[in-house]
C-alpha cells in the first residue's frame, strides 16, 4: 500500500484552511486532501472580512465570519502585522461578546407613575421619550450651573469617529471641557511623560522591536496576561535568539516571571529607586552617549512637594480615610525620602505644589543631575527596595548588579516595556520619565531594537482618547484647550465662531466623580465605559449617582454595574455592528466595516450624540455663560458672530456640528466604494449620509502637516490595508519617530520636534534661580526625579499591601468576557492571591473565603496561595473584573498629582477569614 503523503501548506494557508486541518498540521499529523476539504466545509456559508480585536491595546487583526446576519466566528488575521494570525484566548471570542442573554435592546428609564422619577424602577421607553427626558435634564443642569455642571466620561474603547463626535459635541456645542476618558485611569501618566520629555504624545518605536532587541525590561508589567500576543512574540524571540534576556521588575511573581531570565521583586513605589540606581550606574561606568545627549537633550527637574492627588479637604471623607488625607497636605519624611531629597529625616514638608504647580519644571545642569542620583548606591537601594522577605540582601544585590550589567552593555539592544504598574502610580509621571532617562542617556531610543515603550491597555486609548483629544485638557492632534492658537485652529476647522471654545481645562475622571458627589456636576453621560466598577474608592461615586438633582446616563451593550446606577440606559451597538477605526499602542490606525446589524433598537453611539444634538439650540449654549476661572468669570456670547457666519440662533447643535454640509457633504450613503454594506448611523438618521466617514475625514484635517498625519478613511477601510503607523506622509508610514532615517519630520538639528513644553526657567535641585523662560527646541528632557514613599503604607491595623490588575481570561470589568461561557467557566470569580504563610497566620487556607478591608471599603474573595500570582509575604492581589467581589470599593483614590491618574497598586488592607 502506498502511504499518502501529507499536503504541504504555507503558514497563512494553514490558518485559513480551517481549525481541524490547522490543528492537525500544527501537531505534525499528515493531512489529506479530503480532510482539508472537510475542514474548509466548516466555512460554508460564512463570509469573512477584516476586523480588529475589541480588547487590549495590542490591536490584533481579525477575520470576522458572518452568516445569516450574525457574527458566528472570529480568527486571527494572518495578514495582520501585529498578531500574524495569532489570537489570545479572549480574541477568539470576539463573536460571542455580542450575544449575551441580557443584551440591551431598548432604552430604559427610571419611572414612577408614568413619568421620569429618580427613585423609580427601570421601564422600557421609546428613543423619543428617552431623548426628550435626557435633553430636558441636560438643559436644566446647564441653566442652573452652566458648562461646568455637565460632563461626559468616555473611553479608550471609543472608535475614532465616536471620540471625535463626543469631543466636538461637548467642547464645541456645550462649551464645556468636562469630558475625560477612562484612559485617564490607565494612560495619563504615560501621556504627561511623553509631553514633558518629548513635547508630543505617543511612542517612537513599534512592535517589530521585539524581534530586534536582545534585552527586554518589563517594568511592573505582566504581558503574559495583559498583552498575551505581544508576550508570544517576546517568548518566541527569547527561544529563537539565545542572547535575548528578559528581566521582570515586579512586586510579585507572575506568569511573565516564569520565562524571565531575571526577576527582581521590589517593594511598592521603590521602582523609583531602582531606576535611579541604573541611571547612577550609567553615569558611574561612563556609558553615557555624550554626543547624543549634548546635541539632543537638556536636563531638568521639578518640585517634590506635590501631594498625592487626594482632596485637600476631609469634608467628603469617611472617618477611616482622614489619617491618609493628612499626608496629602504635609509629609513627614522617612530616611529614604530624606536622603533622596537632600533633607532631614523626620522633616515635615508642606505639600505646597500640590495641584496645578505639580507639573512645573526647570532646566538644571548635568552636574546637578548627577548629584541627584548619588544617594542610590546598590546598598541603599537593596535596603530600601528588596520586596521579598525570604530573599537575602546578597541575592537582591547580585540581581541589581546583573541588571546594571545588562543595561550598561553597549553591545546590546534594549527595549523597556511597561503598562499599569508604572502608570497607575502615585509618581507615575516620574517613573515614565526615569525610564526615558535610561534610554536617552544611553542614546538608545527611537532606534530599531532600542527604545522605551509604554504599552496601552485599551483598543483605542491612543487612537481615540489621546490622538482625538477626548480629554478635558486636549484638542485633536496634541493641541490644548488652554492655548489660544490651538482653539482658533479648532474653531476654524469646525466652522464655529472665534471664542466659542472654553479656555479653561475641564474636570478629569476623578474630578467628575468627586464633582458628582459634591454637587458641582449634576449631569453625567458615561459612554463605552463601566466606570462605577472601574473607578477606585467607588462606593462614594455609586452613592453620588443616586443624589437628588443629578442625572446619570449610561450607553452600553449590557446592563453593567454603572448602568444599574444610572437614571437612563441607552442600548448601544457593538463594534462589529457599526463602522469604526481604532488606533493601537504602536500608532497603528486600523479600520473595519459594519458587518451585522445591532439587535432590537440598539443604536450606534454616534447616532445617539447626533440625535441629542438635534434637541439643543445654539441660542441655549452659545450665549454669555457663567464660568469661574475664565476672564470675568464668564464665557462671552458668540451668537452675533454666528449670525455673521450665517448660523441662526434657532440652529441646532446637529445643524452646526454634524449635518452633511460643507466638506461633510462629500460623505454620502450609499457609498459606491462599499456596495452591499449597511450603515447603521446614516440609516437611523434617515439621511443619505455616511457620518463616520465625514467625522474621520474632518478630524484628519487636524493631523496633516504637523507630525500626526493620517491617511483618509477609504485608505484604512480598503481590504488590502491592515493599518498604518502614523505619521503617514505621501502614503508611507513611519516605523520610528525622532529618527532621521525613518521620520520625515525629524531633522538632525531638531530631532525631538514635539512643540509642547519646550520653554522653561532655569534652576538647580532646590528650585528656580532664573524665572526667564528659555526654549529648547528639538531637545528631549532628562529629568531628575527622586524616590517618594506612597501616601499610605501597611501599619499595625492595615498590615498588607493590596494590588489589583487583570488576568488572561477577562478584560477590564468583565462586562463582555463574563458573558462568554467558556471564559466565565475558566475564571468564574476573582480570587485573593496570598502568600501561604500570610494565609496560615490568619487561620486560612486555599479556597477559604476571606474578607479584605481597607480605610475605603470591604470586599470578599476566595483565597488562592499556589498558582498564577505568587505573592511575597505582606502583599495580596486581586483582579477587578468581578463585580460581585468589587475590589475597587477597597482601593484608595490617590492619583499621580501631575497626570491625575489613579494608583490601583498600593492600598493598605487587613485580611481575615470571612464569617
Amino acid at each position: 500500500m502506498t502511504q499518502q503523503q501529507p499536503l504541504r501548506f504555507q503558514r497563512r494557508d494553514m490558518i485559513r484552511s480551517g481549525l481541524a486541518a490547522g490543528a492537525a498540521l500544527s501537531l505534525g499529523f499528515p493531512v489529506t486532501a479530503a480532510e482539508t476539504e472537510a475542514a474548509k466545509a466548516v466555512d460554508d456559508g460564512i463570509t469573512w472580512q477584516k476586523g480588529v480585536c475589541r480588547f487590549c491595546g495590542t490591536g490584533c487583526g481579525l477575520q470576522v465570519g458572518t452568516r445569516d446576519g450574525r457574527v458566528v466566528a472570529t480568527k486571527g488575521d494572518p495578514d495582520a502585522p501585529v498578531n500574524r494570525g495569532l489570537n489570545c484566548v479572549k480574541g477568539y471570542f470576539n463573536a460571542k461578546i455580542l450575544y449575551g442573554k441580557d443584551r440591551l435592546t431598548k432604552p430604559l428609564l427610571r419611572k414612577k407613575n408614568g413619568k421620569f422619577d429618580k427613585t423609580g424602577r427601570f421601564e422600557p421607553v421609546s428613543w423619543e421619550e428617552a431623548f426628550d427626558v435626557m435633553a430636558g435634564e441636560l438643559m436644566r443642569v446647564y441653566r442652573e450651573k452652566g458648562p461646568a455642571g455637565v460632563s461626559i466620561i468616555g473611553s479608550g474603547q471609543y472608535t475614532i469617529p465616536e471620540a471625535y463626535c463626543a469631543s466636538k459635541f461637548i467642547k464645541g456645542g456645550l462649551r464645556s471641557n468636562n469630558i475625560d476618558p477612562n484612559a485617564r485611569m490607565c494612560m495619563a501618566s504615560a501621556v504627561v511623560g511623553f509631553y514633558q520629555t518629548f513635547g508630543v504624545d505617543e511612542p517612537a518605536n513599534n512592535y517589530e522591536d521585539i524581534e530586534k532587541s536582545d534585552v527586554m525590561l518589563l517594568w511592573g508589567n505582566n504581558p503574559a496576561e495583559a498583552h498575551p500576543v505581544l508576550w508570544s512574540r517576546m517568548t518566541n524571540r527569547k527561544l529563537t535568539h539565545k542572547p535575548t534576556k528578559i528581566v521582570s521588575l515586579t512586586t510579585h511573581l507572575h506568569s511573565s516571571s516564569n520565562l524571565s531570565d531575571l526577576t527582581i521583586v521590589f517593594k511598592p513605589n521603590t521602582d523609583l529607586a531602582i531606576a535611579n540606581f541604573l541611571i547612577r550606574e550609567i553615569i558611574r561606568r561612563d556609558v553615557v552617549d555624550h554626543d547624543f545627549v549634548s546635541k539632543h537633550c537638556v536636563f531638568s527637574t521639578g518640585p517634590t512637594d506635590i501631594g498625592y492627588g487626594l482632596r485637600n479637604t476631609d469634608k467628603w471623607s469617611r472617618p477611616a480615610e482622614r489619617d491618609t488625607l493628612e499626608r496629602q497636605l504635609r509629609v513627614k519624611l522617612d530616611r529614604w525620602e530624606a536622603a533622596a531629597q537632600g533633607k532631614k529625616v523626620g522633616e515635615v514638608v508642606e505639600q505646597k505644589n500640590a495641584g496645578g504647580p505639580a507639573g512645573n519644571h526647570w532646566a538644571i545642569t548635568f552636574e546637578d543631575f548627577k548629584r541627584s542620583v548619588e544617594p542610590y548606591t546598590i546598598d541603599f537601594v537593596t535596603e530600601l527596595a528588596k520586596g521579598d522577605q525570604e530573599e537575602s540582601a546578597d541575592t537582591f544585590r547580585r540581581k541589581l548588579a546583573e541588571l546594571a550589567d545588562l543595561v550598561c552593555d553597549r553591545t546590546r539592544n534594549i527595549m523597556s516595556y511597561w503598562c499599569m504598574g508604572v502608570n497607575q502610580h502615585q509618581r507615575g509621571v516620574w517613573m515614565n520619565e526615569l525610564i526615558y532617562d535610561i534610554h536617552l542617556l544611553l542614546g538608545k531610543h527611537a532606534q530599531p531594537g532600542n527604545g522605551a515603550f509604554s504599552l496601552t491597555g485599551q483598543p483605542s486609548a491612543c487612537g481615540s482618547a489621546r490622538e482625538v483629544g477626548a480629554f478635558c485638557h486636549r484638542l485633536p492632534a496634541d493641541m490644548l484647550v488652554a492655548n489660544e492658537a490651538h482653539r482658533e485652529k479648532t474653531e476654524k476647522i469646525w466652522s464655529i465662531p472665534k471664542g466659542t471654545l472654553n479656555p479653561k481645562v475641564g474636570a478629569s475622571v476623578m474630578e467628575i466623580l468627586r464633582g458628582l458627589e459634591d454637587s458641582s456636576i449634576d449631569f453625567l453621560w458615561m459612554q463605552v465605559v463601566n466606570v462605577m466598577q472601574s473607578a477606585p474608592n467607588n462606593t462614594h461615586w455609586t452613592e453620588a449617582t443616586r443624589r437628588p438633582g443629578s442625572f446619570v446616563v449610561v450607553s452600553d451593550i449590557y446592563p453593567t454595574y454603572s448602568a444599574r446606577a444610572a437614571d437612563l440606559i441607552l442600548p448601544a451597538a457593538g463594534h462589529f455592528e457599526k463602522w469604526g477605526l481604532y488606533g493601537n499602542g504602536e500608532r497603528r490606525t486600523q479600520a473595519w466595516p459594519q458587518v451585522v446589524k445591532a439587535p432590537g433598537e440598539a443604536r450606534t453611539d454616534v447616532w445617539m450624540m447626533m440625535e441629542l444634538a438635534k434637541r439643543i439650540r445654539i441660542a441655549d449654549t452659545w450665549g454669555e455663560l457663567p464660568l469661574k476661572g475664565v476672564p470675568g468669570d464668564k464665557l462671552p456670547s458668540v451668537l452675533d458672530e454666528a449670525q455673521k457666519m450665517g448660523i441662526k440662533p434657532d440652529a441646532t447643535l446637529f445643524d452646526v456640528l454634524y449635518a452633511p454640509t460643507g466638506g461633510r457633504a462629500e460623505a454620502v450613503w450609499p457609498d459606491p466604494k462599499y456596495p452591499n454594506r449597511s450603515n447603521a448611523t446614516g440609516e437611523a438618521l434617515g439621511l443619505a449620509y455616511f457620518p463616520e466617514k465625514a467625522l474621520f475625514n474632518e478630524y484628519r484635517q487636524f493631523t496633516v502637516g504637523n507630525g500626526h498625519d493620517l491617511a483618509d478613511f477609504d485608505t484604512y477601510q480598503s481590504d488590502a490595508c491592515r493599518g498604518l503607523l502614523w505619521p503617514v506622509v505621501d502614503g508611507k508610514e513611519t516605523p520610528y519617530r525622532f529618527n532621521t532615517a525613518f521620520d520625515p519630520y525629524a531633522k538632525e538639528e531638531k530631532l525631538f520636534y514635539g512643540p509642547l513644553m519646550k520653554a522653561m526657567p532655569t534652576g538647580n535641585l532646590s528650585g528656580v534661580t532664573d524665572k526667564e523662560q528659555k526654549a529648547y527646541p528639538g531637545r528631549a528632557k532628562i529629568f531628575a526625579r527622586p524616590y517618594a514613599a506612597p501616601v499610605e503604607q501597611p501599619d499595625a491595623e492595615y498590615d498588607l499591601w493590596l494590588t489589583t490588575g487583570r488576568i488572561l481570561e477577562h478584560w477590564h470589568t468583565g462586562s463582555m468576557t463574563r458573558r462568554v461561557p467558556e471564559l466565565h467557566r475558566a475564571a468564574p470569580e476573582a480570587l485573593l492571591y496570598m502568600n501561604p504563610q500570610d494565609a496560615e497566620k490568619r487561620g486560612m487556607k486555599r479556597g477559604d473565603l476571606a474578607e479584605v478591608t481597607s480605610r475605603y471599603g470591604t470586599c470578599r474573595a476566595k483565597v488562592e496561595t499556589q498558582v498564577r500570582q505568587k505573592m511575597p509575604k505582606g502583599s495580596v492581589w486581586m483582579a477587578f473584573f468581578d463585580e460581585r467581589a468589587m475590589v475597587n470599593s477597597v482601593v484608595i483614590d490617590a492619583t499621580d498629582p501631575i497626570s491625575l491618574e489613579p494608583d490601583y497598586k498600593k492600598t493598605a488592607v487587613k485580611v481575615r477569614k470571612a464569617s
